[in-house]
């Protein structure tokens, strides 16, 4: 099952749990603003623990493929060189934002907004995100960075093929001859 499908289902999973919670006890409610703390705790800590293993091995395999276009944009995606530290890094730091950002729209939800059954909900699906987090399957859990896993990361899609970048040495040797052509300009 894809990884787009299975958020689906934990979260309707977690409604129908989340109503039977009363929230309405204080006591109640104070564990489950520690559940989603400590599970906030545990995700920042494994991405942090992530970026340290990154840096540990530096790994300065050359990586190259050519960005996706944006699908706002008329520009159909350039070049990417890089080395796989600097790629696992800059992937980790975007699952980092991602956390921040929860947590921000998380504080506003509860303590300015008072809605009380995103915290149980959230707590999950943090965790289970963690465990989708390819860099997180690479570093921590040991899986080989292959099929899926090969960098750089393809983005699931839950209507089909997975869409990203592109390593055909084709689409490769295309970008750098736009380049070329860009600097005789």
């Amino acid at each position: 099952m894809n990884s787009g499908i299975q958020n689906i289902v934990i979260s309707l999973g977690a409604m129908q749990v989340a109503r039977r919670i009363p929230f309405d006890d204080p006591e109640i409610l104070n564990y489950v603003r520690i559940g989603y703390v400590t599970s906030q705790v545990i995700i920042m800590g494994v991405y942090f623990y992530v970026s340290y293993k990154v840096r540990q091995k530096n790994d300065q395999t050359v990586l190259k493929y050519v960005d996706s276009p944006n699908p706002m944009s008329s520009d159909s995606g350039g070049l990417v060189t890089t080395t796989v530290r600097d790629y696992d890094l800059s992937e980790t730091s975007k699952l980092l934002r991602a956390a921040y950002f929860g947590v921000a729209m998380m504080a506003f939800f509860h303590l300015y907004m008072k809605y009380t059954q995103p915290l149980f909900i959230q707590a999950l699906m943090g965790l289970k995100n963690l465990y989708d987090a390819k860099p997180v399957a690479i570093h921590v859990l040991g899986k080989p960075a292959e099929g899926d896993l090969k960098r750089p990361f393809k983005a699931a899609s839950m209507f089909g093929a997975a869409a990203g970048p592109q390593t055909d040495t084709a689409s490769i040797t295309e970008a750098e001859k736009k380049i070329g052509a860009k600097k005789e300009d």
